[in-house]
């Protein structure tokens, strides 16, 4: 009898357990802060991030202030101990735009290819995705991606990201395993 086989089929349905992962979705727009725009994105995030199994348990709506989002990411991180922030919003060139700064400055780890593959797919639609100042980091077991402010912009980066999230997260939390499979066998 040959015990790493047994081994193996134990390990594999630990593996098919469904995680469900906590999510945050923070909208940066001094305009919608103000009441003066509807917030889009925001909501289309959190419908989109539901749909794909994610449990979304914070949701804020927050002026382009670099220090205001650096504590709202820190305590969604370290506090309320969610798996993923997505933010939308302030990623651009414009003078108030502080997204991406605010989200370095609470990193512990750059997780640079996330927010690299969202340019490239939003390269295959416009050249204007070069412009695009989104982050992509880890802080502490906390992953936190930058998405545009527009919600065709969130759509289609969110899409092009989805799939390997949850395997991205379950290595984060220390729940993955066969980290080599190729995406075609499976998640």
């Amino acid at each position: 009898m040959d015990i790493r086989r047994k081994e193996k089929k134990a390990k594999s349905k630990v593996e098919k357990k469904e995680q469900r992962w906590k999510a945050a979705v923070v909208t940066l727009s001094d305009k919608g802060y103000a009441g003066e725009r509807e917030d889009k994105s925001g909501p289309l995030l959190c419908s989109m991030l539901e749909e794909a199994g994610y449990e979304v348990t914070e949701v804020r709506l927050l002026p382009d202030e670099q220090k205001m989002i650096e504590q709202c990411l820190c305590e969604l991180a370290d506090e309320k101990k969610v798996d993923l922030i997505a933010t939308t919003g302030g990623t651009g060139f414009a003078p108030r735009d502080c997204t991406p700064e605010a989200t370095f400055a609470v990193a512990t780890k750059n997780a640079p290819g996330i927010a690299e593959a969202m340019r490239l797919a939003s390269l295959q639609v416009t050249p204007r995705a070069m412009l695009s100042r989104g982050a992509s980091v880890i802080r502490n077991q906390t992953l936190i991606i930058n998405f545009p402010g527009s919600p065709k912009a969130v759509k289609e980066n969110l899409e092009a990201v989805l799939p390997s999230l949850e395997h991205g997260l379950a290595i984060l939390t220390g729940n993955a395993s066969e980290c080599g499979k190729p995406v075609s066998e499976g998640k």
